[in-house]
């Protein structure tokens, strides 16, 4: 920080000078998409890129999901955008910029920015992430062309742009290594999970859900339920997206008056989605180990059972029992697991102090790559938030004074 800072205070002793984004650019262009309905447009070797590419990017751009052929790419203004240049969304998440890793079509929510001298390309992306760019619109947020090149940008010299993204690239290569392991250990964490839990062939009991326990399903509770204090409550959705393994707390309340019309979860029940836009998501588990009563909803049962009730989250995740809830799905856009088919799907239950002794093990590598307060991902966030705070610093700058120079 010093060192940048005694740069820019050596080239920029009153301040640095804000351009808009326009007087930055040699030219923009656009982008498009070819026929859906001609097939010679598609599966080519051209990458085409949409905002979703941008969005699942980081920052350097070098897959899409879709490829496009010559005959596509002339049947429509979807421009090739060239390796090392900005590409940037302009709708539905507006701001958001990539560089490209190679040669990239682009569709009609994507610009292709050609920057002037003046402007490092990754100095310009590392700053575009300290904005949020709401944009226009109701269904699909926006910003024009104009709007575009009217975001302003501080313009310090050449070399202490370089300095700044030196530093961030820095950073970035830290939490990439971090991301990389996590990724690794997870990897682990799966392969020892399904040995763990692996009881063919040995000597076990296997039984029905159904055998096991209580299957009572949800009805009602949406999302406009929920309340600022109350009941505590899971409703289906946030077990895909918020929920682990296990949990002693809520993240949403509802009513009292409401709870009373709902079915309730228990200490040590289990809540299973019994919906999902795609089998992983079907059937995943939270166990509720909190001490008071909360409540769920529709698409979501409820298992009581006289089981450990990690060990049995635990086994939802396996293999195994993929393979088993796929037997009972139905539906193609929608996957569905009743509740009656639910209590016919087969696992083993080993007596409770293997049960016990097996979640101790999975506990801690369940910590390690999904806990936020300890482990790899403490770590990233750790590094994230610095990351972040140092990139703020390092992207606010004093603006050049015009008055203040010709007096001087």
């Amino acid at each position: 920080m010093n060192r940048i800072e005694g740069l820019i205070e050596q080239l920029c002793p009153d301040g640095v000078e804000y351009k808009e984004l326009g007087e930055c650019l040699i030219k923009s262009v656009g982008g498009g998409t070819p026929s859906k309905s001609n097939k010679d447009y598609w599966n080519g070797s051209i990458p085409w890129a949409s905002v979703k590419d941008v969005m699942n990017t980081k920052f350097i751009l070098t897959e899409t999901e879709d490829y496009i052929t010559e005959l596509g790419l002339n049947n429509c203004p979807c421009n090739v955008i060239p390796q090392n240049e900005v590409i940037i969304a302009t709708r539905i998440n507006p701001g958001k910029a990539v560089l490209a890793g190679r040669d990239i079509a682009i569709n009609q929510d994507l610009r292709g920015l050609y920057l002037k001298e003046i402007l490092n390309k990754k100095y310009l992306i590392y700053f575009l992430k300290t904005l949020k760019i709401e944009g226009k619109g109701t269904t699909v947020k926006g910003i024009s062309i104009n709007e575009l090149g009217k975001i302003n940008i501080p313009v310090p010299p050449f070399p202490s742009q370089q300095e700044i993204v030196t530093i961030l690239d820095k950073f970035a290569e830290l939490e990439a290594e971090l991301e990389a392991e996590l990724e690794a250990r997870r990897k682990q964490y799966d392969y020892y999970r399904n040995q763990l839990l692996n009881f063919e062939g040995k000597d076990v009991e296997w039984k029905t859900l159904g055998e096991i326990g209580e299957l009572i399903r949800g009805n009602g509770l949406q999302k406009k339920d929920f309340t600022a204090s109350g009941v505590g409550c899971i409703h289906y959705g946030q077990i895909y997206t918020y929920y682990g393994v296990y949990t002693s707390k809520t993240k949403s309340f509802i009513s009292t008056e409401l709870a009373r019309k709902l079915q309730k979860v228990c200490t040590n029940d289990l809540i299973i989605t019994n919906t999902s836009e795609n089998i992983d998501d079907v059937c995943k588990t939270v166990a509720w180990l909190g001490n008071d009563p909360i409540v769920t909803g529709g698409h979501a049962t409820i298992l009581k059972h006289k089981e450990n009730p990690k060990f049995l989250s635990y086994l939802t995740q396996t293999k195994m029992f993929y393979e088993s809830k796929k037997k009972y799905a139905t539906g193609t856009k929608v996957i569905d697991v009743s509740a009656k088919n639910l209590a016919k799907i087969v696992i083993p239950i080993p007596p409770l102090s293997e049960q016990e002794q097996i979640v101790g093990i999975l506990d801690k590598f369940d910590a390690l790559v999904n806990d936020l307060s300890v482990g790899l991902p403490a770590e990233i966030a750790a590094r994230r938030k610095q990351y972040e705070y140092y990139r703020g610093k390092l992207l606010t700058f004093k603006e050049y004074n015009h008055e203040k120079a010709k007096r001087n």
